[in-house]
């Protein structure tokens, strides 16, 4: 399963390019902050076994932040958000619900699933599948299989998913070894490694105001570089009088 720190790298990718102008270190925070909570239902799961992937890896509290957000922009007669926060409040909000929803919820429903509807519908689905096309077979499909039921899974009383906190549905032994993944394949390796590169760049252009590749700048430095090597080099050079020499001659 993807780990907390991979969901935050795939959702700040995801937030960096959402935001546009609106990036600054608080707003990619807050969007990175409410990625990392959506996998707090792990804690939940101890008291309440089934919730992990269900509580919090859903798409109704997504739907509900932006319904709440529409309200307030549309049908309130003075928005709260856009009065105190602005547009930057407004795209801030709508970013930090979608990206989370995709770099985390979304993403864990395309490995080993989440409970997407509950509390709403209780039931697990699971997309993860393939998608290639044959010679023989044509166009083929795995990741969603309604009919044969591939694609749904079980409930929150009969489902539980392995974590360090809580590995197993019952109590555990003393001994039992906890796991805590970080990146379980060399694809997640580099999503992470990708995604924070992603947003520690914007980080350092919004920060210095400067563009870290920015052409121009290299082209002044090839330039310079350029100059230097071409440039003579300084010879100092002594140079002797004739008038000078019979002078001091004469006057011997």
């Amino acid at each position: 399963m993807p780990s907390t720190l991979v969901h935050v790298a795939f959702t700040g990718a995801i937030a960096t390019a959402l935001l546009g102008r609106h990036f600054d270190v608080k707003a990619i925070a807050i969007v990175l902050v409410v990625a990392a909570l959506i996998d707090l239902d792990t804690l939940v799961d101890v008291w309440w076994t089934g919730l992990h992937r269900a509580l919090f890896h859903n798409l109704v509290w997504p739907a509900i932040a932006l319904l709440i957000l529409a309200w307030d922009l549309w049908w309130r007669e003075d928005s709260v958000v856009q009065s105190r926060w602005g547009t930057y409040g407004v795209r801030v909000w709508w970013v930090a619900v979608v990206a989370a929803a995709l770099g985390h919820t979304l993403h864990d429903a395309f490995v080993n699933g989440v409970n997407l509807l509950w509390p709403l519908h209780d039931r697990f689905y699971q997309f993860e599948g393939k998608l290639f096309l044959s010679n023989h077979r044509g166009f083929v499909q795995t990741f969603f299989e309604l009919e044969t039921g591939d694609t749904t899974g079980g409930t929150t009383a009969n489902t539980h998913y392995y974590t360090g906190v809580n590995p197993n549905s019952g109590e555990s032994p003393e001994d039992v070894e906890r796991i805590f993944p970080i990146a379980y394949s060399g694809e997640r390796f580099l999503l992470a490694v990708v995604g924070y590169v992603i947003v520690a760049v914007r980080i350092w252009e919004t920060r210095g105001d400067t563009d870290l590749f920015d052409g121009d700048r290299f082209s002044h430095l090839l330039d310079r570089n350029a100059r230097r090597v071409s440039r003579p080099p300084d010879r100092t050079s002594i140079s002797v009088s004739p008038n000078s020499v019979n002078t001091r001659f004469q006057s011997r």
